[in-house]
């Protein structure tokens, strides 16, 4: 990888999925903002006790036999207003974890010593039994070998060497943004990679261009978490079909995770629309608010010079040089998985017996029935990342002969950014189990299923998953929280059957995660994306956010409401896309187009 200690400053940042703070900075950012800091308490408390007491008072009538009570919605909204206090969604959650624990035993007997031992037993007890699950440990098992291959893939240079190759077709402005967004689509595979990569790589040709360095990181950290979190192979896939997995067992659906991934996928509006809106506003050359400043400024006099510290974000990553750089060393491994995961899932699944001839292998039906029916789909996936990065390892070895060191060391990273996905993993596992001993979703949908109405569940899911993940800065705990709460009233709208509401809420949960993830000042990917970008980050967090807003709010009003009414997901896409060319052409209509 990179050499020097600069270097691997940069490179350490990607080493965790929430929590991360800028070193050195933290005494001075705690007491500027402790006002702000303040209020935020106070805030937060304030909510927590007001919607206890409103759960307390909107309590069913005690009837016979066992019942949900109001407090099973302590734990996941405990979890909710502490990440938004501390920033630390590890601590949030182990918290929310053994205040369930305790609620399970104390509620019964507050006086009793023997309670509460129970209740600290009890909360152990939600951690073993996910640790126990085969299933989890399956799960559990993808990240490392995923991580590492990616890692390996790096150092061999084979993103470099597509990047390469994409160059040579960027001739200006617009070409620039474009390989710039083009990359970030093909990084799909993971997030943390995607920023390091497209950020680092693509620097020196968008400062040839006079691209603002916000605009590099806009980029960047847009083509980051919606992407992976859309792509089917990805460091993503494994943490949502889990989830989405285990709430289908809640369910009783006769449905798989992976099947409720897809049948959100049309309904990932927030994903989608930014996907888009990235190529349309660089095709259109039109910005506005502070983007159009930074734009102007870079126009006149350059991105930006490059310091010590640009030249550490834009080095090489790896032992080799451009030059010696080569695509085959990623496409091989990638492919390879994708391939043999594919494979895996349509044997496991009984393709062959279910194929009507070829032209069910076009049809997506066909393939959803496939994926839905196989039964092993853990198993596969962790072979498939053993596969890519056997590949991975085959190839760093045939055109970049790597050392065992630079290889060792590709380890050491991997493992190390697998640790807090497996925190983060089991945590989460933990809490939908405290919340099902609780009966909270159960509760939930006794005070919310007769009082709101399903059209705008979806949507109301969709703003709190958004304000949730944009306050913690982590889509992890943010999926972690609101998918064992809210799928399950969802389904209760739904009449208990698998419908329409249930599908959008899923993608609606899903969507409003990443939207934190992309664009919170707290989260990972916003930081490695300036760092990658040599861009500061409340800079880049204040030119990126009134984009951000306006694609949330193109998908909240023409895509997820239309939809719940009833619209075609496909034609509240479309509705979508050309709202944002008309709001791009309204907005920005006395810019001045952008040279290509």
């Amino acid at each position: 990888m990179r050499s020097g200690p600069a270097t691997q400053d940069v490179l350490e940042v990607s080493a965790g999925q929430s929590g991360f703070r800028v070193r050195g900075d933290e005494n001075k950012s705690d007491f500027l903002l402790k006002p702000k800091a303040l209020i935020r308490y106070a805030v937060a408390v304030v909510v927590f006790v007001a919607l206890c007491a409103l759960a307390a008072f909107c309590a069913p009538v005690a009837e016979e036999g066992p019942r949900a009570a109001w407090y099973g919605i302590v734990p996941p909204l405990l979890a909710i207003s502490l990440a938004f206090l501390t920033r630390n969604v590890l601590l949030s959650l182990g918290i929310a974890i053994l205040v369930g624990g305790l609620l399970t035993e104390v509620s019964q007997a507050p006086l009793s010593i023997a309670a509460w031992f129970r209740g600290l037993t009890t909360a152990g007890s939600l951690v073993g039994a996910t640790v126990r699950s085969k299933s989890n440990l399956q799960t559990l098992a993808f990240i490392p070998p995923i991580f590492i291959m990616i890692e390996v893939t790096i150092a061999s240079g084979g993103f470099r060497g597509i990047i390469v190759w994409l160059l040579r077709w960027v001739k200006g402005r617009k070409s620039a943004q474009i390989a710039t967004g083009l990359m970030g689509v093909l990084c799909f595979i993971d997030d943390y990679a995607s920023a390091i990569i497209v950020g680092s790589m693509m620097q020196p040709i968008t400062d040839r261009f006079r691209v603002s360095r916000e605009k590099l990181a806009f980029i960047v950290d847009a083509t980051s978490a919606p992407v992976a979190g859309l792509a089917v192979i990805s460091t993503w896939i494994a943490y949502e079909v889990g989830l989405l997995g285990q709430i289908a067992e809640q369910l009783h659906l006769e449905r798989s995770g992976y099947s409720l991934f897809f049948d959100a996928l049309s309904f990932r509006f927030y994903c989608l629309l930014m996907t888009a809106f990235i190529f349309l506003h660089a095709i259109l050359g039109r910005d506005f608010g502070p983007m159009k400043t930074a734009e102007e400024r870079a126009r006149t006099d350059g991105p930006g010079e490059r310091n010590a510290a640009d030249a550490a974000g834009g080095a090489s990553c790896g032992v080799v040089t451009p030059e010696s750089g080569r695509a085959v060393n990623a496409l091989v491994p990638l492919g390879g998985l994708i391939v043999f995961h594919i494979a895996g899932l349509w044997v496991d699944g009984g393709g062959p017996a279910k194929l009507d001839g070829a032209g069910s292998l076009l049809s997506l039906v066909y393939w959803r029935d496939v994926i839905s029916a196989a039964r092993h789909t853990h198993l596969i996936l962790d072979c498939a990342a053993l596969f890519g990065l056997a590949l991975a390892l085959l190839f760093s070895q045939l055109h970049c002969s790597l050392s065992m060191p630079v290889i060792r060391s590709c380890f050491r990273r991997g493992i190390k950014r697998a640790m807090i996905p497996f925190v983060i993993l089991i945590l989460a596992w933990s809490l939908k189990n405290c919340c099902d001993k609780l009966r909270t979703g159960q509760f939930l949908t006794s005070i919310l299923a007769d009082k709101v109405s399903a059209y705008w569940f979806p949507p109301i899911v969709f703003l709190v998953a958004c304000v949730t993940s944009f306050a913690t800065g982590t889509s992890y705990g943010t999926m972690a929280i609101l998918i064992p709460t809210a799928i399950p009233v969802a389904f209760a709208l739904d009449g208990n059957s698998y419908g329409l509401t249930t599908m959008i809420s899923v993608g609606a949960v899903l969507d409003g995660a990443i939207f934190g993830d992309h664009c919170s000042p707290i989260s990972d990917t916003t930081i490695m994306s300036s760092i990658s970008s040599s861009c500061d980050l409340m800079q880049h967090v204040r030119t990126q956010l009134p984009y951000s807003l306006l694609v949330a709010a193109v998908a909240l009003l023409c895509a997820y409401l239309p939809s719940a009414l009833g619209l075609p997901g496909g034609l509240s896409l479309i509705l979508g896309v050309f709202v944002m060319v008309c709001l791009l052409l309204l907005i920005a209509r006395g810019e001045t187009t952008l040279p290509a």
